[in-house]
Formats: C-alpha cells, structure tokens, sequence
C-alpha cells in the first residue's frame, strides 16, 4: 500500500526499517508487532488471541536468520525493544536493550566473548531500563547505588569500573529491583520479551502521550507498534566498531561521506566524547575492517537513492561484519 498506510500499521521506525530491508542495506534482523495489535490489547486488556505464538515464531525466523539462540548460553541471541507509533510523541515508552540476558545467559556471554566487563556492562544496563521503563521503578533506585559504589572505590566515571566492579553492580541492581516491585529480576528470557512489548502498549495511553496527542490532534486509536530487533555490538574487540556518518557532508552539501567511528566501541561511546573518535574514511587502511568500509561506501549511495535526501545514520561492525 502506501507509505502512509504502511506507517500506519508499523509505525515509523518499522516502516524504516522495512524500507532499508527492501534495499538491501545489512540491517540486523527484526519484526514489527502492528497498532492494530495494541489496539487489540486496548480493548481486552490483555495480549489478542494468537499473539503472543505469532511473537515467538517471528523470533524462530530471527534465530535462524542469526545463528544464534535466545536463552542460549553458548551463542545468545539478544534483541532490543522499542515503541513505534505512526508520529513520534513524548512519553511514549523508551528503548530497552539487551533483552534475553540472564545469570546462565551472562555466564555464556562471557566466555563466548572472553570480555567479562562488557557481559556484565550489558547486564546492568538491561536490569536498570527494564526496571525503570517496563516496571516503573524510580531511576534513584538505580543511580544511588551506582553513585554509593563510585563514591566507596574513588571512581568518577563509568569508564573506570571493571568487570568485577560491574558485576557487583548488577548484584546491587537485582536487589534494588526486587525491593521496588517485590520480585526477583525475571531470569526467564520470553517473560522478559513479554513484559517489554506489553509495556510499550501500555505507554500508549499513559499520561504523557495522552496528553500530547490532545494537544496535537492526534487520534487515540492509531495505536503503536513494537520493534524488535537482534542486538549487534562494536565493542567484542579490535575488528568491531561504530559510528555515526552521513551520505554527505551536511555543512555545505558536498558529495564526500562524511562521519566518525571509534574500534572496539558501544554507540552511546562516540556522542559520550570520552574517546576521540576517527574521521570514517580512515576505515579503509584498517585491515580489520576494511571490507566492511568497501560495503558502507555502497550503502551510503543506497540510502541516499533509496530516500531522494541526506541521509545521516548509525553503524556496527560486530566482528567484520557491517549492520
């Protein structure tokens, strides 16, 4: 159908994502939960009939497409989850990452990655977001004992916590969240995929959304979709990276690719200006990732064909290959 139509039923983001797919840009493996089963779950107050065994056939496909398995303890499969509405609104519900990490799924993560701080980096992160965003537990409850670890090792910043220090952490985080909503940090991967689509159709009508929607005339009834999509991750050594770029210079429109990336990096790492990163044509001279360049330099020609526009952009490079 239409652009609009398709944005309609998969949100913006999706309908993004599809696009790049169509292209054939490498865009990780993902599926779109439609509005129209938010909608549903409006109206009964609980998932619609079907949905929850259509989630995990489409996680079936995303497990094969990815050689890797959600749960699994040798090569997990973790995804993200984002809310996806037709227009982008405030309080709508924020992204969760790292979805599908457990005690046993870490332990694996570990020693398949031989990167424990990472593994226990990536943990913390997904306790912290899940219980502030799917269980709507007060962010304090997760920053002070962040700041009372710091503070006790004399730390300043993030950057300086080890993999022990994190892992500590994640222990304090685990009893934080039970002590906010009185029960253990779910160790069971669906439950938590469950808990996050659900927690993106009920952002939907919560306060905030409602709220903007009144002032800007949006209808109540669009409803929202769910993204998810398979985690990749620049930061497992010296031949993944990620960066932000755009299909040309933005300053003076001229033709050249322009954009920034840092080896062996997380994304939030190149805004964050801890590290300086370096200039994406200096890609090409790095024999680790240098095919990857090659593929990005098509891509760039891609996108800007594909959407008639400058395009800026996000990328990783997990272990040479690009997404």
């Amino acid at each position: 159908g239409s652009w609009d139509g398709v944005k309609t039923i998969v949100g913006g983001k999706g309908a993004g994502l599809m696009d790049m797919t169509r292209a054939n840009v490498p865009v990780p493996p993902f599926f779109t939960v439609t509005t129209e089963a938010c909608i549903a779950y409006q109206k009964a107050g609980k998932f619609p009939k079907d949905l929850w065994a259509q989630e995990l056939k489409a996680l079936k496909a995303i497990e094969k497409k990815t050689g890797k398995k959600f749960g699994d303890n040798k090569n997990p499969l973790l995804v993200s989850c984002r809310s996806g509405a037709k227009f982008s609104m405030p309080g709508m519900m924020n992204t969760i990452l790292n979805i599908g990490l457990t005690d046993i799924v870490a332990d694996g993560m570990i020693k398949a990655t031989g990167n424990p701080r990472f593994v226990w980096d990536s943990y913390r992160r997904l306790v912290e977001m899940f219980g502030t965003v799917v269980m709507d537990i007060d962010d304090e409850a997760f920053e002070h004992p962040l700041e009372d670890f710091k503070k006790k090792k004399g730390y300043k910043l993030d950057i300086e916590m080890r993999a022990e220090d994190w892992q500590e952490v994640v222990g304090a985080y685990k009893q934080a969240y039970k002590k906010a909503c009185g029960r253990e940090f779910p160790q069971d991967p669906y439950k938590q995929l469950e808990l996050a689509t659900e927690a993106v159709f009920r952002s939907w009508n919560g306060k905030r959304a409602v709220a903007y929607r009144r002032k800007e005339g949006i209808s109540d009834s669009l409803g929202t979709a769910v993204n998810i999509c398979t985690m990749v991750f620049g930061n497992m050594g010296d031949d993944s990276a990620t960066g932000v770029a755009f299909t040309r210079d933005p300053a003076n429109g001229e033709n050249v690719f322009y954009g920034e990336y840092l080896i062996n990096a997380q994304g939030e790492d190149v805004v964050a200006g801890v590290r300086t990163p370096n200039k994406v044509q200096e890609m090409a001279k790095d024999p680790n990732i240098g095919a990857a360049y090659k593929e990005l330099e098509k891509v760039r020609k891609t996108l800007e064909k594909n959407f008639g526009e400058v395009q800026d952009f996000e990328f990783t490079i997990e272990k040479k290959k690009l997404y």
